[in-house]
């Protein structure tokens, strides 16, 4: 991306700002008597056809003023941006939030999408954090009757699977207990292959002790199958408002994007990979579905162990300087809770 000069960067940035805040073209009037730049009108005309020819702005019609185009959006985040944090009241305010709820993944999943909503005025996306193997935390059995037991296992990305076992012979909550102990000693934080190559294949273990570790090992393996990432949503109702959207078949548009889950999982799986926030303006000409949006997302988590996404979408015209600094934010405190999980 080729670099202006001070005072182009200085009007394409007025422009990008004032388009973002009032979504009414700009003109040459409105930037010399609201920023009084010591240039005429003629110049800063001059200088808004030459950013035009550039691709950096666009121009409606003849008579309107300018707004950014895809290529002046990307300059304003790369060039003009200053890196910014949320505000250190705004920071202790959704980090006191998230220390209300327990340490529980589909908690703190809701919170983040509820945050980034009301903070960025965008519609969030929170992915669940996914380990490129499923691995066991714990077990425990629970007595049902003499002959029934409800096995629930817990899991190190934090999701929880039961299930009814049918005991061999009458067994009381003792035993059972007993029973989950001795498994949890054998299997720690086994993931498939290991519970079924580790310790547990050659120990001597009772019928029912057997029963369990195959129940394990077929559940991890289940787990391992899926592909699909669980993703929450909210704060659609801060896109539909924007004026991009006022049209019937442009909000039935951004209700098909958040939905179309093989679209999403198309761009997550690159950002998972990535480092830092990562900004997709107009579909960056490799997603059309995604051509008058722009999303702000960031990975989370412990690479190589559980990692997931977090970010923002809305209109191309998206309050960046806020939408930015959320997702950074947000992701440091959703990697701080995998962290908890993984022992970190």
């Amino acid at each position: 991306m080729e670099q202006l000069t001070s005072r182009q960067e200085e009007i394409l940035g007025i422009v990008v700002r004032e388009y973002i805040a009032s979504a009414v073209p700009v003109g040459s009037q409105t930037i010399v008597r609201r920023y009084g730049l010591g240039l005429s009108p003629a110049t800063v005309r001059n200088e808004l056809a030459f950013l035009e020819r550039e691709g950096y702005l666009l121009q409606t019609h003849a008579s309107a003023g300018r707004i950014p185009s895809d290529k002046g959006y990307r300059y304003f985040v790369h060039r003009l941006m200053q890196e910014t944090e949320l505000s250190p009241s705004e920071q202790r305010m959704i980090s006191h939030q998230f220390h209300q709820v327990q340490l529980e993944l589909q908690q703190w999943m809701k919170l983040a999408a509820a945050v980034l909503a009301q903070t960025a005025r965008s519609a969030s996306l929170v992915t669940a954090p996914k380990a490129p193997q499923a691995r066991l935390k714990h077990l425990e059995m629970i007595s049902l009757s003499d002959v029934t037991a409800l096995l629930v296992m817990v899991f190190q990305d934090g999701s929880i699977r039961q299930q009814v076992v049918l005991l061999p012979t009458p067994t009381g909550q003792d035993e059972l207990t007993k029973v989950s102990n001795h498994l949890n000693e054998l299997l720690g934080s086994a993931n498939a292959a290991e519970v079924r190559t580790g310790p547990a294949a050659t120990a001597p273990l009772t019928a029912l002790e057997r029963h369990v570790v195959e129940r394990v090992a077929e559940t991890l393996e289940q787990m391992d199958r899926r592909s699909e990432r669980e993703i929450h949503r909210d704060g659609l109702i801060h896109v539909l408002r924007q004026p991009e959207f006022a049209q019937v078949d442009k909000f039935r548009q951004v209700v098909e994007v958040l939905e179309r889950r093989s679209l999403l999982e198309s761009i997550i799986a690159e950002v998972l990979w990535a480092n830092g926030v990562q900004v997709i303006i107009g579909g960056e000409g490799r997603w059309d579905d995604i051509e008058d949006y722009s999303l702000v997302l960031s990975p989370y988590g412990v690479r190589g162990e559980a990692n997931g996404v977090v970010g923002v979408l809305g209109p191309t015209r998206m309050p960046y300087d806020r939408a930015i600094p959320a997702v950074r934010f947000v992701a440091r405190l959703m990697s701080s809770l995998v962290e908890h999980m993984y022992g970190y």
